[in-house]
Parts: C-alpha cells; structure tokens; sequence
C-alpha cells in the first residue's frame, strides 16, 4: 500500500481494498477480528478526529454492519479505550524498565528519547488521538479516561526526576526548569507524528539520535550566548 502526503505535509491514510478489508473482518480468530477492528477505528480517529467518527463509518470500513461490531464492543468509546491504553502500557512499561536499568541521567535521558520515537509508527495512530481529543476524552462523564492524567503524570515524574538528578550531579545546566524542559521534549516528540513519512530519509532511530544530539549537545558553537537566571 502506498502512502501519500496532503498539501499540509501529513501523512495521510493509505487507501485500502473494500474487498480485501471485508475479507481480513471476517476471518481469523474471534481476537484476531477484533484486533482488526481496532486498527481501522484508530487509523479513522487519527484521520477524522473521534468525535467525528461514527459507528457506522467504521463498520463500513470493515466492511460490516453496525450491528457486527457491537459483537466486539458495546461502544465507540471502549474502541478509542483500547488504542490509547494500548500505547500507554507499552510507552510506561518500557520507561520503567529504562530506569530500573539504572545510568547516569544523561544516559537514562537518552534511552527515554529514544522509546519515545521508537512508538511513532507502532502507535501513531494513538499519539494523534492524544494530541487531538485528550481534553474532549477527560471531559466525558464518569472516570473512565482519568488514566490518561495517571500516565501523564508518572511519565512527567520520570522525566523530571532524572533532569533534576543530572542537574544535582552538574551533568545538566542548573538554570533550566524540569517540567517546563520535559514538556518542551515531549510535545517535539510527539508533533513528529504530524511530519514523519516511513520510509523515508531517517527512520525513527535515526531521528532519535539526531534529537538527542541537538538536546545535550546544543546547536550553537564556541561561547553561551544564554543568560542565567
């Protein structure tokens, strides 16, 4: 399948088969179909926002009824639930392992940068509905995306921590606010999302190596220019 990019730079959906979708909805294993489902609702949610996706449009991609696909989810809610979930386990566990391994901070920094651009084409389709409709999702009733603030907050505390344990050990500069740093990284992460075309001239690793390069070993030569607060 080609991929291709719209007049804004984005990446957009490739175009698939109604056929061949129809065929891999229907076959395979009770899971496997469900598995399914959920790719085609995330990549329609990274696509059209999930407020605008309907029940029924993702059921047509799938080449279903709507009917069918209350078989496997009682809502369009515990749809997105499981993509953002899904990316959430995977980037959290892997950052605590990443600490448990232990390091200086600029080290256990580096690897954090490095998980964060390794999820951009696994998860991609979740990163963009994180950027685009985190504040309609806490903003459902009920506590049924409260996770998504738990997760942000551990993530921010890893991230936090190991900048002020750098700047404790001199490794960091001292004049730089934690939280505000760790935010700057992640929104550069994340928006890369917005631009990065597989396949192209650098791939994830690779952009992860040039972030962290620009990150602690700056862009300007000889003198600070900066100031000290």
């Amino acid at each position: 399948m080609n991929t291709r990019k719209n007049s804004g730079g984005a990446t957009t959906t490739p175009v698939r088969r109604r056929g061949a979708t129809k065929r891999a909805a229907s076959s395979g294993s009770a899971s496997e179909r469900r598995d399914h489902l959920v790719k085609l609702a995330a990549e329609l949610f990274a696509r059209k926002g999930f407020q605008a996706t309907t029940v029924r449009e993702i059921a047509e991609e799938a080449g279903i009824l709507s009917g069918s696909l209350y078989h496997h989810f009682d809502s369009k809610e515990t749809i997105v639930d499981e993509v953002l979930s899904t990316f959430l386990h995977d980037i959290v566990g892997r950052y605590r392992t990443a600490l448990e391994k232990g390091g200086d901070p600029r080290t256990i920094l580096s690897e954090m940068v490095r998980i964060g651009f390794s999820t951009l084409e696994p998860h991609r389709a979740a990163i963009t509905v994180m950027q685009n409709d985190w504040n309609y999702l806490r903003s459902l009733p009920g506590d049924r995306f409260d996770y998504l603030v738990k997760a942000e907050d551990e993530v921010e505390s890893m991230w936090v921590e190991q900048i002020k344990r750098g700047q404790a050990a001199g490794q960091f500069r001292p004049d730089v606010d934690p939280k505000l740093t760790y935010r700057m990284i992640r929104d550069t992460i994340w928006v890369t999302v917005r631009w990065f075309r597989p396949g192209g001239r650098l791939d994830t690793a690779a952009l992860a190596e040039h972030y962290v390069a620009v990150l602690f070993d700056g862009l300007a030569t000889g003198q600070r220019t900066t100031q000290q607060a």
